[in-house]
């Protein structure tokens, strides 16, 4: 009982994701930290087993994708299927909130390789004028 009223005054304020209690900031850096947003990506695609999102994002470790995969899950972004076989098989999706999330996640990621060029000239520019230390 004493959650529901919490839940019910917390729905009466806004959301704000720059106020440090706010909930909507542990949801962004879910999504923006250095695997949720490439996990979201690369099951935009489509539904993936642990194994195939693994090599699909390249570098991260067993361990780091299943928090990631548990956090975005938790969050209602991706959607864990479970198959009762035998070795079992484990399906993972995006739900409909997480579709709309990777959508402006990719636009976000295709203009940043799309401006490569520009952020590797800026970054020659700094190192010559800072000295690259």
């Amino acid at each position: 009982m004493d959650i529901m009223r919490e839940r019910t005054a917390e729905q009466e304020l806004p959301f704000n994701v720059f106020a440090k209690a706010c909930p909507s900031r542990g949801t962004l850096e879910h999504i923006t930290g250095r695997w949720g947003g490439l996990t979201l990506g690369a099951l935009y695609e489509g539904s993936l087993r642990f194994n195939e999102l693994r090599r699909r994002v390249d570098g991260v470790s067993e361990k780091m994708l299943s928090q990631t995969l548990h956090a975005l899950e938790r969050d209602g972004l991706v959607h864990r299927e479970a198959q009762p076989t035998n070795p079992p098989r484990v399906d993972y999706e995006l739900t409909p909130l997480g579709r709309e999330v990777a959508e402006r996640l990719l636009a976000l990621i295709h203009f940043v390789e799309g401006r490569m060029d520009d952020v590797l000239t800026a970054r020659m520019r700094y190192d010559e004028t800072r000295g690259a230390r």
